[in-house]
């Protein structure tokens, strides 16, 4: 990875390689834009297992688009109430809607959970780009690196030595494997993404642009004379099967140990997750949370944007904080909490409501003062 040039055994093997090298299939356009088939409506309602309600089956339906922007043809959808009203007055062809959403004068798809109906009819409509089988002519792969079947390496990418990748892996442009790492099937890396020294991740893990896994995690201790010495991240990052990490989001390396991120767990962009900590399955870390070290996160927990967590401190499952909470403090399972330093949501709903009133409180407390 240090500039060398490659041995002969692998400039034979990028050759063979880079002389099947296909580019991405040229990607399908997005059909909420500009539609290439259309659906009947009762095959979409099969499709997502919802209900046909005020519709007739063999409506045509073109295209998706969002509630104030479809027409005729279209599809759209309503689940936050806050949408209720531009419903009675879409111009698309048919709406999902939760099964107890009221009658409205527009065809309707009822499902029991609309939200996940309408990502399903997303993917009805648009498939993203496909990559062929092949290595191009300048991706680097070291001799004893082992690739699956039907890998496809774009433009400079890097897979050092002993690096085990799986099958039907796509690592697009730059991305570097670092050397030792283990990675199951169906990897999926966008531009730029690296994945450090000796990690491991299984089945499924989708990597966002620039997405670093297994950086040096943040650990300095003070010597006598007043300078940092870094200590040594000698550990590593497991990240679990069905994970997806999104643009810019760090994972770093466990100083001894491991950082892990639990299956299914979706981190979004400009994520920060400091070393050792542990993340639980199906939870979801919302653009720019923080974790300082050796923070423990359950499963099924949600911190919202901007949450900061202070370290070797435990949410439990199901926990969720509000956007911008910074949490010192352990968090019971299935606690909401808000504010800085966290306390229980309803008290700090109420907590917002006193404080505008404090100018009308302080006055009150100075004429009773005055009285005194």
């Amino acid at each position: 990875m240090e500039g060398r040039a490659p041995s002969p055994v692998q400039a034979e093997r990028s050759s063979a390689l880079a002389a099947n090298y296909q580019p991405a299939a040229p990607p399908r356009t997005p059909s909420a834009t500009i539609p290439e088939t259309a659906m009947k409506l009762s095959d979409i309602a099969t499709a997502l297992n919802a209900r046909i309600d005020n519709a007739k089956p063999d409506t045509e339906i073109t295209a998706v688009a969002g509630i104030e922007h479809a027409g005729l043809g279209q599809l759209t959808f309503v689940s936050n109430p806050k949408y209720n009203a531009a419903a009675k007055n879409t111009k698309a062809s048919a709406v999902i809607v939760a099964e107890n959403f009221p009658a409205i004068p527009t065809g309707m798809l009822r499902s029991k959970n609309p939200y996940l109906a309408w990502a399903k009819a997303i993917e009805l409509f648009y498939q993203p780009p496909r990559y062929a089988p092949g290595v191009h002519p300048t991706a680097v792969v070291h001799p004893k690196a082992k690739l699956g079947k039907n890998a496809h390496l774009g433009p400079y990418v890097v897979i050092d030595e002993d690096a085990v990748i799986g099958d039907n892996a796509v690592l697009l442009a730059h991305v570097v494997i670092y050397r030792g790492v283990t990675i199951g099937d169906n990897f999926f890396a966008h531009a730029q993404a690296v994945v450090r020294e000796f990690c491991q991740l299984g089945d499924n893990v989708l990597l966002q642009n620039g997405a670093i896994i297994g950086s040096d995690g943040f650990g300095f201790a003070k010597d006598d004379s007043g300078h940092w010495h870094k200590i040594v991240q000698s550990g590593n990052v497991v990240i679990e099967s069905d994970a997806e990490l999104q643009a810019n989001t760090c994972i770093d390396r466990a100083s001894i140990g491991e950082t892990r991120i639990g299956r299914g767990t979706k981190i979004d962009n400009l994520v920060q997750v400091g070393h050792s900590c542990t993340i639980g399955h199906d939870t979801l870390l919302i653009a720019q949370v923080g974790l300082a070290g050796t923070t423990d996160v359950g499963n099924n927990v949600i911190l919202a944007g901007q949450v900061g967590v202070s370290g070797h401190v435990k949410i439990g499952d199901g926990a969720v904080a509000i956007a911008q909470s910074g949490i010192p403090h352990d968090v019971p399972p299935g606690a909401m909490v808000s504010g800085a330093p966290a306390i229980d949501h309803r008290l700090w709903l109420k907590c917002c409501a006193a404080y505008t009133k404090l100018p009308e409180i302080a006055k009150a407390v100075r004429k009773l003062s005055e009285r005194d």
